[in-house]
C-alpha cells in the first residue's frame, strides 16, 4: 500500500529535456512509466509541470520584456508540458486529463476542481496547467494553490537536489541537510523550497505535507510512497 492516497507531483521542466533539445523522449516515457507504478500502488495523482525547458520567464535576454507578457509565455509553456506529458502517460496505459486554469478549451478542459477532484477518484491522472492563471505567481503557488484544492495527502516535489538544505548545497560545501522542518520555519528562515506565497499557502491552509527529494534516481518516486525517509518533510 501506498503511504498517501492522493498526492501532487511538482516536475520541473527540465525533467523533460537534456542538452540543448526541448524534449527528451526517452527521459518523458521514463518518467511516464514511474508515474504508472506510483498509480498502480493505489495512489490518486495530479500533476503540475514547469516549464524551464521551454522558456524561463523574465530571466536573461527576456529580463526586459513586459512582465505580464512573461508571464504568460510561461504559461504557455506549462500547457506543452502537459500535453506531452499526457501522452506519455495515455501511451503507458493511463487515462490522463489536462486541465488549464486559462481557457483554451480546444487543447485542455478549463480548470474546475470538483471536476478534477472527480477524475481523480476515478483513477485518472490529472495534469494541471498555466499555473494559478495569472501573472507574478509562479508554478510553486499553483503547486499549493492546487495542492489546496484538490485535499492532497501530500505535495511531492521532486529537485535537482535531494532535500532541503541550511544553504545552497551546490555553493556551500557546509551546508547541511534538513530532515524536517515546518513551513512557518521555512519560510522564517528563508529556504528555498518555495517560494513566499506558496509556503504561506501551505501553511494557512495546513497542507498536510510537501516531501522533497532527489530525481537523480526517478525510483525515488516509488520509495516515498512505499514509506521512505528520503529527502525532507515540510509541513504545518
Amino acid at each position: 500500500m501506498a503511504e498517501y492516497r492522493r498526492v501532487l507531483l511538482k516536475l520541473s521542466g527540465e525533467a523533460l529535456k537534456s542538452g540543448n533539445d526541448l524534449f527528451d523522449f526517452d527521459k518523458v516515457n521514463q518518467a511516464a512509466g514511474i508515474i504508472r507504478r506510483m498509480h498502480d500502488l493505489g495512489t490518486e495523482i495530479g500533476i503540475v509541470i514547469g516549464a524551464g525547458n521551454i522558456w524561463r520567464g523574465r530571466q536573461g535576454p527576456s529580463a526586459n520584456m513586459d512582465a505580464v507578457t512573461a508571464d504568460q509565455m510561461g504559461m504557455l509553456g506549462t500547457v506543452i508540458n502537459c500535453l506531452c506529458m499526457a501522452d506519455a502517460l495515455r501511451k503507458a496505459g493511463l487515462d490522463a486529463v489536462v486541465q488549464s486554469a486559462v481557457d483554451m478549451n480546444r487543447f485542455a478542459e478549463p480548470f474546475n476542481a470538483m471536476a478534477a477532484r472527480r477524475h481523480l477518484s476515478e483513477g485518472r491522472v490529472v495534469l494541471f496547467a498555466c499555473g494559478t492563471g495569472n501573472p507574478f505567481f509562479s508554478t510553486d503557488s499553483g503547486v499549493a494553490l492546487r495542492a489546496v484544492e484538490m485535499e492532497v495527502d501530500a505535495v511531492l516535489m521532486a529537485k535537482n537536489i535531494d532535500g532541503v538544505y541550511t544553504a545552497d548545497p551546490l555553493k556551500d560545501p557546509s551546508a547541511v541537510l534538513i530532515k524536517d522542518i515546518t513551513y512557518t520555519e521555512a519560510l522564517r528562515r528563508g529556504l528555498k523550497v518555495m517560494d513566499a506565497a506558496a509556503f504561506a499557502l501551505c501553511a494557512e491552509n495546513k497542507v498536510p505535507m510537501v516531501r522533497v527529494f532527489g530525481l537523480d534516481d526517478p525510483e525515488n518516486l516509488i520509495r516515498v510512497l512505499e514509506g521512505s525517509d528520503i529527502g525532507t518533510f515540510v509541513h504545518p
